[in-house]
């Protein structure tokens, strides 16, 4: 019951997680210029590689070393209070990284404050401790917390934001949201009993240096979106980054599925390395996800039209070209930390993903160098690496599961 409840709870959270930029993309589409949205979410691309920096993979390792110390009180506060320290250290390292960035990267440099304000929604992450309630299974307090942030912003935006000289009430509600999301989650704290130690200490470096590994897996799996968003921002005009991160998003939207389905499975896979899970997951949501990429591929137009507007039809061939990368997104998530993590295989989903991040930085240099960079080419780019890791994770399973170079406890082939 616990497993289904959480898995509920995380479906119902990346429901959430789909709906209000679902809300809202259509009205941002309509009051903001196609130039003003391709900046808003050029912005939010280098705020996903922060976010990444600042998570610095906290959110898998940290995961697992709270439901390792789910049953020591004391051994919990520490784990806690180290990550927490540690992603603050990491907070004011991203910031010099920040402006740095926006003396390289024009866009940046012409609207720093807007980038500035996005980057203290990173900041306030620190103190939503995901990872906590994750290793914990109680996926209820991230979801009723982030229905409450994100509902507070979408509301206000239809107050604020008017037109292009609006943009920066953006990135300020959602820093509203975000307080008052961190003080919900403290009062939690104080009802679960966690005591936060600020104390900076070797141990906070020690937890850095382990969820680098982490940390590297999550980056190359941001190289896929967010770098390829940046890209098409140097080379190619604003409103093909407008297309480009529409059709993302609502990709995006039909993957925010997968996550509660993985996330919510990877706590107890670590505990159990029960594979029949993994098996079983396969059985019954392999359908659904077929049929997802079939309604996308015929409904496509109508899906843009009514999401962005008629100027956005225009990213119909686009939307399609990503459908790949929705159908395979599925098993490589799977694949991953819910089934070779689980069983203490960190570095091969690393290195899984690093070879393909490699493949689509590689592939990018190719279509800069030939002349042939263009959306539509990234868009199928990005469905043959994602596919290139399905593949290579399912390759390591077969291997250890057949091989027995592990103790897989229920890892059992039946």
């Amino acid at each position: 019951m616990s497993l289904a409840k959480n898995i509920s709870m995380l479906l119902l959270m990346n429901l959430a997680k789909m709906v209000f930029p679902l809300i809202t993309l259509p009205y941002l589409t309509r009051v903001l210029s196609v130039d003003c949205f391709g900046l808003v979410a050029y912005v939010k691309a280098v705020m996903q590689y922060m976010q990444i920096f600042v998570d610095y993979g906290f959110m898998i390792s940290g995961t697992k070393d709270i439901a390792l110390a789910r049953y020591d009180n004391d051994q919990l506060n520490a784990e806690v209070s180290n990550i927490l320290l540690a992603r603050l250290f990491l907070s004011v390292i991203g910031l010099m990284i920040l402006v740095v960035m926006a003396f390289i990267l024009p866009i940046l440099k012409g609207n720093f404050l807007f980038a500035l304000l996005s980057y203290m929604v990173v900041i306030l992450t620190c103190f939503l401790f995901d990872y906590l309630f994750r290793g914990l299974e109680k996926m209820e307090v991230i979801t009723k917390r982030f229905v409450v942030m994100r509902g507070i912003a979408v509301l206000l935006t239809f107050f604020f934001v008017k037109s292009d000289s609006d943009i920066l009430w953006i990135p300020i509600l959602d820093i509203l949201g975000s307080i008052i999301a961190v003080i919900l989650v403290f009062i939690q704290l104080h009802k679960m009993k966690i005591v936060l130690i600020f104390h900076f200490s070797n141990d906070v470096f020690k937890k850095i240096k382990e969820s680098t590994v982490f940390f590297f897996n999550t980056v190359a799996v941001t190289a896929f979106m967010a770098l390829n968003t940046i890209v098409i921002g140097i080379y190619l005009p604003i409103k093909e980054v407008a297309f480009w991160s529409l059709s993302l998003q609502i990709i995006s939207a039909g993957q925010s599925f997968f996550t509660p389905i993985t996330e919510g499975i990877y706590p107890r896979m670590i505990i159990s390395k029960d594979f029949n899970i993994i098996k079983r997951v396969l059985k019954i949501f392999v359908p659904i996800v077929v049929l997802g990429c079939i309604v996308t591929y015929f409904a496509a137009p109508m899906i843009l039209h009514i999401i962005g507007g008629i100027q956005y039809i225009d990213a119909t061939s686009t939307l399609r070209a990503l459908i790949p990368v929705l159908f395979f997104g599925f098993t490589t998530m799977l694949f991953g930390w819910p089934t070779l993590g689980a069983l203490g295989k960190a570095r091969d989903v690393t290195f899984c993903t690093m070879i393909t991040a490699f493949l689509q930085i590689l592939g990018l240099i190719v279509l800069v160098n030939m002349g042939k960079l263009t959306i539509l080419n990234i868009s199928w780019l990005r469905g043959i690496t994602e596919f290139i890791n399905t593949c290579l994770r399912a390759l390591y399973i077969c291997a250890y599961r057949y091989k027995g170079d592990i103790d897989c406890g229920k890892w059992t082939r039946n």
